[in-house]
């Protein structure tokens, strides 16, 4: 395999504030009540909302929301990638439903001193505007409400990664990441920022990225609800993201401040996925307030989320256009006998991605060697047998590299159902298709593409792959 890409995750933006009021606004209650989604405006339609109904103690909806645990993903960087210190539960002392239209998430430090928080992700991955309309993505939020000496370390934020980066976790800041709001150590500011490209440098200055921030109009970010929302514009030239709060712009990125294929890396996907945290310490907060959180840090101030929603301009289908193969939402699942794009996959161990020059463009699945596998969820074969394996490889392996390309049923670790060998096929982007014969499949299954190989060199990409009888 080739070696890991620095362990650099995603460290967020170090941006100074030029002035920083001396008098921050004291603590107060938190008491309003959650309000539904705003009707959709004229001329926009509704693409995905969340309003936060539900019973108090309740976590939030397991069909619209991923929630995440622990330190890191599965194989991704440590600490989120950032530096932060907390472990995310699922527990509802640090997410829950309050009864009253609200979302809480809520840093907690225990007796031992160890902080727990929450973090969640939307399910869907393709938030993206179609050709020639705007993409808007709205949360009202109250951050949590703590000022001074007693927030240093809170790092609220709702944002956007790209889809690629689910399942890998290091293809970061290439497939971009929008942060729609971040505020860090009760500063009484709303920073968004783009990040893209390469790290570090690059057109978005990693791992900085390209920022701006401004205090919240009106009362404090930390003692009221406020309205943060992005677009992505694609109904101008050149295309434009731009930031609000309030309803007031103060940030925009358009895309002739880049490269053309920085800008096709961050845009030409799937769609991005939202969402919502509260970090303890790490790289932005400590870039601003030295090492926190501090023994001063209080535990147990919540952000508040009264609704989250996705508007596309114009009217019509209110999702991006797909390829014959479109890439599901986790659960989704995938037609056994259609073509079943490579990069689809739920989770992956060991890959990469790369833009294709195979027919129909896209990506493929790259940096693929022995051990290495992908994980296709709910794929449907139905009451008649598939007995056929059929995948789309090219191999650009030194001579004598070689290795197999193995199906395998609802386990990693399964025997292989079939499999087919593959060598050098005159380069990385020399593409064949190559049938094998498997073991009759019916019903549903969770697919495992497996790779295994005598050398330790990556030996081939994997553009797509079906089934037949």
């Amino acid at each position: 395999m080739s070696p890991d890409p620095v362990p650099r995750g995603r460290p967020r933006i170090r941006l100074l504030l030029a002035a920083i009021g001396a008098a921050l606004l004291p603590v107060i209650a938190l008491t309003a009540a959650g309000a539904a989604v705003p009707p959709t405006p004229g001329g926009w339609s509704l693409v995905w909302s969340d309003d936060f109904n539900g019973s108090a103690g309740s976590l939030p909806s397991s069909a619209d929301w991923i929630i995440d645990t622990g330190h890191a993903y599965p194989g991704g960087p440590g600490n989120w990638g950032t530096g932060e210190i907390q472990n995310y539960t699922s527990s509802p002392a640090n997410l829950s439903l309050d009864g009253a239209g609200n979302l809480r998430i809520t840093p907690i430090k225990s007796g031992s001193g160890e902080w727990t928080s929450a973090r969640i992700e939307t399910r869907r991955a393709d938030f993206k505007p179609q050709a020639g309309r705007v993409l808007r993505v709205e949360a009202r939020i109250q951050m949590p409400n703590v000022t001074g000496n007693e927030a240093l370390g809170y790092w609220p934020a709702f944002w956007a990664l790209g889809a690629p980066y689910r399942g890998n976790y290091w293809n970061w800041p290439g497939t971009g990441e929008f942060d729609i709001m971040e505020n860090v150590n009760g500063i009484n500011a709303v920073w968004g920022v783009l990040h893209c490209g390469v790290n570090p440098g690059g057109p978005c200055n990693e791992t900085t990225g390209i920022g701006a921030n401004r205090p919240c109009p009106g009362a404090s970010c930390q003692s009221a609800m406020h309205t943060y929302r992005f677009e992505w514009d694609r109904g101008v030239s050149p295309n434009q993201l731009r930031w609000y709060v309030d309803g007031q712009q103060f940030h925009s990125v358009a895309e002739n401040q880049m490269d053309a294929g920085t800008w096709a890396n961050m845009t030409s996907h799937a769609g991005y996925f939202l969402l919502l945290n509260v970090a303890m310490g790490g790289a932005f907060p400590n870039a601003l307030g030295g090492s926190t959180p501090t023994a001063a840090t209080v535990s147990g101030r919540p952000m508040v989320v009264d609704y989250v929603a996705v508007w596309q301009s114009g009217s019509g289908p209110t999702t991006p256009p797909t390829s014959p193969t479109p890439t599901p939402p986790p659960g989704g699942g995938f037609d056994a006998r259609s073509t079943i794009q490579a990069e689809s996959y739920q989770a992956q161990s060991g890959t990469g991605l790369e833009t294709t020059t195979d027919s129909g463009g896209g990506q493929n699945v790259s940096q693929i060697g022995n051990g290495d596998w992908l994980r296709y969820d709910g794929v449907r074969f139905g009451t008649s047998a598939a007995t056929q394996f059929v995948g789309r490889v090219a191999s650009g392996a030194a001579g004598g590299v070689s290795g197999l390309v193995q199906v395998r049923l609802d386990s990693p670790t399964a025997a292989p159902i079939g499999d087919f060998a593959v060598g050098n096929t005159g380069g990385w982007q020399s593409w064949r298709t190559v049938p094998a014969n498997i073991a009759g499949v019916t019903g549903t299954h969770t697919v495992y593409i497996t790779f295994s190989s005598g050398q330790p060199a990556d030996y081939v990409n994997l553009n797509w792959f079906t089934f037949g009888n």
